[in-house]
């Protein structure tokens, strides 16, 4: 047996199986992602309007919960990084609003032909995209996710599972509240999007046992070892990244402005964000001009930064990097530094300690910057700009899902579009196969 489910506030929700709970809410979801497939981009654009509408005139609700839920994260000693990825302050607050219009305004997917041809015998064929059906999302600390995931699988005519940290749960149920809200307002289900109501981490193994095939795709969101545990035990498809092992190379033909401002941001905007920046290379044409104001500005910025013999020589402060290093997501102000040997030097540096999220070069040389796009291996691909931009709201999506860095369906930030599949639609007038 299961530990009796426990409430946001901690209290006893009945002395209910946390399976029984869990089944219940996978099944009440399978059977509200039917109807939400099937309604019409007016009636699903209504009811994302009202879930806007219902989050900003939360908006004091929606803070002091998350004002709770950060002191108690405090008490708990959380580290800093943790802390700035669990607060919604008044920008992070109507940035997560306002992505909830910009997915309103998005192009329906569901429907969307992507292709049709006739055969020989005048058969038609079509390829539409249809939804996924139910989406299990598991995250940690960012409550906003809520908002996001809830938008997108509802645009893209999916029901949503959402499973938060339990640092974030009162946050989460706030938001939660406000998107039913919306689904009321456009008479939709309100199962299309469930929040798990409890702490206890048994939900997860529930969720990635599928639910008795409730559940049709698993999106976690979160550290490394929550990915690596989802990856592991999930018996459902997953759209996933477990590291987000960031480069920044700066070419010998980089303008050092430019690679100053940009290496700063992606390393210090946010440090425990998936694409900020965790290793800098600098091209061996250019230390004796690129590699000492690139790691004192960093130094000088409160970063520590691990460096390689040539980067520990310019400045005494420089930290020696350990093999680890060049493969570690610090998520915090740290990160490794070495000097490698031109785009070749990069590419291979990458290669062997990547994780396949997102990589960028700084360079004025247009054939170094298309060989760093052609063949670095990652989901996303920048030159002249910050591995920061590593977002869906960025790319345009409004918000995102996660990002994939798997080869299979999705890869990249997952938005509407990636949340689809496609079936064929074959119209004929009688043929039958020889």
């Amino acid at each position: 047996m299961s530990a009796p489910l426990k409430t946001v506030k901690g209290q006893l929700n009945e002395d209910l199986d946390l399976a029984v709970v869990m089944r219940g809410i996978g099944q009440r979801a399978r059977l509200a992602a039917r109807p939400l497939a099937l309604a019409s981009s007016a009636q699903k654009d209504a009811a994302l309007a009202a879930m806007a509408d219902a989050i900003r005139a939360s908006k004091a609700d929606i803070l002091k919960a998350n004002a709770d839920d950060v002191a108690e994260a405090k008490a708990g000693r959380a580290t800093s990084a943790f802390i700035d990825r669990l607060t919604l302050d008044d920008k992070r607050f109507g940035a997560m609003a306002d992505g909830i219009d910009v997915v309103r305004n998005l192009s329906d997917p569901v429907g969307h032909i992507t292709d049709a041809w006739t055969r020989p015998n005048g058969m038609t064929i079509e390829r539409v995209r249809v939804p996924l059906g139910v989406i299990g999302v598991i995250y940690e600390s960012r409550p906003n996710v809520t908002a996001d995931a809830g938008s997108l699988a509802l645009k893209a005519g999916n029901a949503v599972i959402l499973r938060g940290g339990s640092e974030s749960l009162r946050t989460c149920d706030a938001i939660h509240q406000a998107l039913a809200q919306g689904l009321d307002a456009a008479r939709l289900p309100r199962d299309a999007i469930a929040l798990v109501p409890t702490r206890d981490r048994a939900a997860v193994g529930a969720m990635l046992a599928g639910l008795d095939g409730a559940v049709d795709v698993i999106v976690p969101r979160g550290g490394k070892g929550l990915v690596a545990r989802v990856q592991s035990e999930a018996r459902v498809p997953v759209f996933a990244h477990l590291d987000g092992n960031c480069h920044v190379y700066v070419d010998k033909a980089a303008d050092l402005g430019m690679a100053t401002a940009v290496v700063f941001n992606a390393k210090m905007r946010r440090t425990g964000v998936c694409g900020a920046a965790e290793t800098l290379l600098v091209d061996r044409a250019v230390v004796d001009t690129h590699l000492a104001p690139l790691v004192t500005m960093l130094l000088d910025a409160g970063c520590e930064v691990r460096g390689d013999g040539a980067t520990r020589r310019v400045d005494a402060r420089v930290k020696p990097a350990s093999e680890e290093d060049w493969a570690t997501e610090f998520l915090d102000a740290i990160i490794a530094a070495k000097v490698v040997d031109g785009v070749d030097g990069a590419i291979a540096h990458i290669e062997n300690h990547g994780s396949h999220h997102t990589d960028a070069i700084i360079t004025a040389d247009a054939a170094a910057a298309e060989r760093f796009l052609n063949e670095v291996d990652s989901a996303i691909v920048l030159h002249n700009a910050s591995t920061q931009f590593a977002d869906g709201g960025e790319f345009g999506f409004g918000a995102e899902i996660g990002i994939a860095t798997g080869r299979l369906h999705a890869r990249g930030p997952v938005g509407v579009e990636q949340l689809t599949t496609f079936k064929y639609r074959v119209r004929g007038s009688g043929q039958t196969r020889p």
